[in-house]
């Protein structure tokens, strides 16, 4: 028989502050560099409430790996922008704090000099290949990093929840939808 008990963490106190030291650090650094080069616009794209231009290509290269299974290929350029319209809908009910920190992973997922060290996709999102996306997810999700693992459960729950909110998406489910009263 295999033993799967997980042992307890050798994470102490001042390793855990020092964890939290760093990271605070970098994304502080991140947020600087994009505000002082221009990377992080603070306003939305045309006809959107609260998502960016530069939210937008990482959008559209994400949706589609985390829709797989779920929507016809000939579907999904319409299911990913519905699901943009639907995400961009929900972000604009989100609490001011919540908001800011999902602007802030935006951010780092969007600039160039933190979306290769953290995700491993050096080019632009256009770029990456469905199983350069799927590989940036499998390491979020499997990191050591608590806050990569946070990172990768934020976006899943935004785009499932963004996605399956919208009726066409039921049927595929199973849901017939809310009663009518």
């Amino acid at each position: 028989m295999i033993d799967t008990t997980v042992g307890p963490a050798n994470l102490s106190r001042r390793s855990l502050l020092k964890v939290g030291l760093v990271g605070s650090a970098f994304l502080a650094t991140a947020g600087v560099t994009a505000t002082l080069s221009g990377c992080s616009a603070s306003h939305p794209h045309t006809g959107m409430l609260i998502l960016r231009s530069s939210d937008l290509p990482f959008l559209r290269a994400l949706i589609p790996v985390l829709l797989e299974g779920a929507v016809a290929p000939e579907n999904m350029p319409k299911a990913v922008e519905d699901t943009i319209a639907s995400l961009d809908y929900s972000l604009s009910h989100l609490s001011p704090e919540m908001l800011k920190l999902t602007v802030q992973l935006f951010d780092v997922l969007s600039m160039p000099i933190t979306r290769g060290p953290l995700t491993g996709i050096w080019g632009s999102w256009e770029n990456a290949s469905h199983d350069d996306i799927q590989a940036f997810l499998d390491r979020w999700q499997n990191s050591y990093l608590d806050l990569l693992k946070m990172g990768h459960a934020s976006l899943l729950q935004l785009v499932m929840m963004s996605w399956y909110s919208r009726p066409e998406s039921w049927a595929h489910c199973g849901y017939p939808g809310p009663p009518t009263v």
